[in-house]
Parts: C-alpha cells; sequence; structure tokens
C-alpha cells in the first residue's frame, strides 16, 4: 500500500526520551483496537479520520530537519493498524533517519512484516504473560495475552534492539504481580526493561503513592535485566 494512506494522528516535533540515545520525531498514527483506561493518548484510538498532517507533508517536513534529528519513531494509537506503515517507514528511511517504533504486539502478523524496516522498537507489555484474565481487563478485549505473547516472540526472533516497557496502575497491578511480569520477561531473552507508572493525561503527578514499588521490588527488577529503568514515579 502506499505511504500516502498512512492516518496520521499527530507529530512530536523533537524528543529525547521515545528512542534511546537518539534525537526524534515521533509520528502519532491513528486507531487503536485496545481500551487501555490508563492509555494516555486516548484521542488516537478511534481509527476514523486522521486528525494529523497528511503524510505527505509530515514526510517534507522531515525532510527539512535532516541533519537536526536522528530518528523518526512511528508510535500510537497503534502503529501496526494502518497498512501504509511498511511504505511510510520505508520513505522515512530513504532521508537517512533511524527508524523507531512502539508498538503492543497488537498485530503479530503485521508487526513481523514491518519489524525488518525498523532499527529499534519499545515493545508495550499490559500484564504477566500467562495471566491472560489481567490482561483482558486492562485492554478491554478478550483474547489480548494471546497477542502479547506473539508480539513479543516477533520481537525477539528479529533479533532487533529493543526495550520492553509496562504502564503499571497499583489498582491493577500489585508488586507480585509486577515481579511476575518481568521474571516472564527475562526468562524469554528480554534484556531491558522500564516501568512506567501510570499517569492521567494531563497530569503531572502519577497515580502510585510515594515509594510505590518498594525498593525491594526496584532492586529485584535491576538484578533481572542488563538494563531496567523506572519512568514517573
Amino acid at each position: 500500500m502506499s505511504a500516502a494512506g498512512l492516518r496520521v494522528g499527530g507529530l512530536a516535533p523533537f524528543t529525547s526520551i521515545d528512542y534511546p540515545g537518539k534525537l526524534s520525531a515521533v509520528v502519532f498514527v491513528q486507531g487503536c483496537p485496545w481500551r487501555c483506561g490508563y492509555c494516555h493518548n486516548p484521542h488516537l484510538q478511534a481509527r476514523g479520520a486522521a486528525t494529523g498532517p497528511a503524510w505527505a507533508e509530515t514526510l517534507a517536513w522531515l525532510q527539512r530537519r535532516v541533519g537536526l534529528l536522528d530518528a523518526v519513531v512511528f508510535s500510537g494509537g497503534e502503529p501496526t493498524i494502518d497498512p501504509a506503515l511498511g511504505a511510510a517507514m520505508d520513505e522515512a528511511r530513504a532521508l537517512g533517519l533511524a527508524i523507531g517504533l512502539h508498538s503492543g504486539g497488537i498485530h503479530p502478523r503485521r508487526l513481523r512484516e514491518v519489524l525488518p524496516r525498523a532499527d529499534w522498537i519499545g515493545l508495550d507489555v499490559k500484564a504477566p504473560l500467562d495471566d491472560d484474565t489481567l490482561h483482558d481487563r486492562i485492554t478491554g478485549v478478550a483474547g489480548s495475552a494471546a497477542a502479547a505473547r506473539e508480539g513479543l516472540d516477533a520481537v525477539l526472533d528479529a533479533n532487533i534492539a529493543h526495550e520492553a516497557r509496562s504502564t503499571v496502575h497499583p489498582a491493577l497491578f500489585d508488586e507480585a504481580a509486577l515481579l511476575r511480569l518481568a521474571e516472564g520477561l527475562a526468562r524469554r531473552g528480554v534484556k531491558r526493561y522500564a516501568v512506567q507508572i501510570a499517569r492521567p493525561a494531563g497530569a503531572l503527578r502519577a497515580v502510585a503513592p510515594p515509594g510505590w514499588p518498594s525498593a525491594g521490588t526496584l532492586g529485584r527488577l535491576g538484578a533481572m535485566f542488563e538494563g531496567f529503568e523506572l519512568r514517573g514515579g
């Protein structure tokens, strides 16, 4: 499919945190079939008409910033929902930019198709891989855990630089569940993991109380991975 059909929901012109070690722009793709209650971009969930600039306009903007930016990250929403994603990634790479991708692994087949076009991926893992009930509760969609497991397999099979990350809300997660999630990732071979404390859209403070997760839990998480980071605590 032509890249021209990519439904751009928005554009962040500059970020130093969405692709480790690179100055990036973020292209937000419109649409996500999951309905996580703590979603930070709920305006991107509907798959309707694009709310951002056309892809041609976005690409022209990126071209003017070659030399100022290192990378472009395709995020969402869920970018793999869009059949034009692969072509858009190709066009951005042709400018000399590194390609990053944020995904929840929602569409494992489509994820496998676009992973060869990416240099790095941040994979959102919603709950312990063996807890189908909690996955369904968080995403609002039955069967989401199976997709998450397949998505992680796709990333590990691709041997691509990656980070797994989990947004956690203490009303949904206790520390035992968080450790169980991390242990499942570590067993599968994930080396870099980030825990992101849920924060309502537009809010400055996270929903977790001070000191959550505990120092003991953070120590155990840090020991499981070559790289571990707590964000928003």
